[in-house]
């Protein structure tokens, strides 16, 4: 393990001190630029295949989103648990405990990202069939999957990767190597389908390629970065002291993550029952959905890293009063943007596929949805907070109460009953404004702060 020198800390943000909301900010839109390009890659999938392929191949492409999410999502959580544990280490300045849980983090991503491609390759077909998948998106929908989820490990990698960056304050380095691997996708997106051809398994093969990239890039500097975190790839194994650590916060944010998206998987269950136009017309809202929520998934990461390392080093205070300025931040941003996206939805959705049906699904859905966006993003800011003061658990029951049970109540009660398409997206705003009632009695009535020590 290298020294902790002085030389080696100061590369990184120390968000334990200085003023909070520039903190929060400075901190925040290196991760909001990731998320945009992350985002970009599925995006520019879809927009060159409703633009070059045609909306059954949209089809196809946004059905699999949500199934895609399901799997992911579980390993992920472990992921968001392991940067809670860096980051507290990192605040409290114990160096040698922070580089095992890296260890063991890395020798975690690469055992999940075997697992997921033998799982999503073999089971794919079970599962879209199981969705209710048209036939005549079918064949697409299994291709593009399975194709996805060879390259899924270089995914896992990559996030796992970033992850250990941001715990110690630097969100920069995964923004770069993600604007190179999106560049690239764009790139072989347009070479593999507009001039090579090969429809929808060369957008796929596109994408696994430009995630492979920014994986490799993240890791040479892990390995070859002279700074606290420096990894020697001899060392990468399971430290057992330190996997427990690692589970007992991440596993609640994986478990909450994945029962989530399958839940969302019913609401694209529902979805399909309308048909082509509106899958595809829905899944073309989806991406623009995608952009209009990053800044609340990127407020929700760094109010997890900053309340992490404030509680490291046992700043109480302040990690209080960077969760109100953060979560009236992502509050207000995400709600704007959310009033942009409703007066702006019919020009937007065109550039994924100008059919006017397909236009009126991904207008109609998201009329009836970005109303609510200031509760979802305070939702999401709370389970950042709570994550980083060790508390995943809270998060967990409350958005698998709200966001999957009462959901999926919702849909199987009431669109049987209506058989309107817009019962399905009352859905979210109305399951959005329960977790937020919960969340904020929860933060003002339970002393969050002190209940978790590392």
């Amino acid at each position: 393990m290298p020294s902790a020198t002085r030389s080696n800390v100061i590369k990184h943000t120390d968000l334990t001190k200085g003023s909070i909301w520039r903190s929060l900010v400075n901190y925040t839109l290196p991760l909001l630029l990731g998320n945009l390009f992350q985002q970009l890659y599925n995006t520019i999938d879809s927009i060159v295949v409703g633009n070059y392929i045609g909306k059954e191949a949209l089809a196809a492409v946004g059905s699999s989103g949500s199934l895609i999410s399901m799997f992911v999502s579980l390993f992920m959580g472990i992921s968001v648990g392991a940067g809670v544990v860096i980051s507290r280490y990192f605040g409290a300045k114990r160096y040698e405990d922070m580089n095992k849980t890296i260890q063991t983090t890395i020798a975690f991503g690469l055992i999940s990202g075997i697992f997921l491609t033998i799982l999503g390759v073999t089971l794919t077909p079970i599962f879209l069939e199981w969705m209710g998948t048209p036939e005549s998106v079918m064949e697409n929908s299994v291709l593009y999957f399975r194709i996805y989820f060879l390259g899924i490990i270089f995914t896992l990698m990559y996030n796992f990767g970033s992850g250990m960056f941001r715990a110690v304050g630097d969100s920069r380095r995964p923004l770069y190597y993600l604007i190179v691997s999106t560049i690239l996708n764009i790139l072989l997106d347009l070479l593999f389908v507009a001039i090579f051809n090969m429809g929808i398994a060369g957008v796929a093969i596109a994408t696994v390629i430009a995630q492979a990239v920014s994986c490799v890039l993240t890791y040479m500097t892990l390995i070859k970065d002279d700074a606290v975190y420096k990894l020697n790839v001899k060392d990468i194994r399971m430290h057992k002291d330190y996997i427990g650590n690692i589970i007992k916060i991440g596993l609640p944010s994986g478990i909450q993550n994945a029962i989530v998206s399958f839940s969302n998987v019913i609401v694209q269950t529902n979805i399909n029952s309308f048909g082509d136009n509106a899958m595809a017309g829905c899944g073309a809202y989806a991406k623009v959905d995608g952009f209009a929520l990053m800044p609340s998934g990127s407020f929700s990461m760094a109010l997890s890293t900053f309340v992490s390392q404030n509680l490291g080093a046992k700043q109480y205070d302040r990690a209080k009063k960077g969760a109100i300025i953060g979560l009236g931040l992502t509050m207000a941003v995400t709600q704007i943007i959310g009033i942009f996206i409703y007066f702006f939805a019919p020009q937007v959705i065109p550039i994924f596929n100008s059919d006017p049906a397909v236009v009126e699904y991904g207008t109609m859905m998201a009329r009836n949805v970005v109303f609510g966006y200031f509760l979802v993003s305070f939702s999401h800011g709370m389970g950042g907070v709570l994550r980083g003061a060790g508390l995943s658990k809270v998060p967990m029951f409350v958005m698998i109460g709200c966001w999957c049970a009462l959901r999926i109540a919702w849909l199987e009660i009431m669109v049987p009953l209506t058989n309107d398409i817009h019962t399905v997206f009352w859905g979210y705003p109305l399951t959005w404004l329960i977790s937020g009632i919960i969340f904020i009695i929860y933060f003002l009535k339970v002393d969050w702060l002190h209940k978790k020590e590392l």
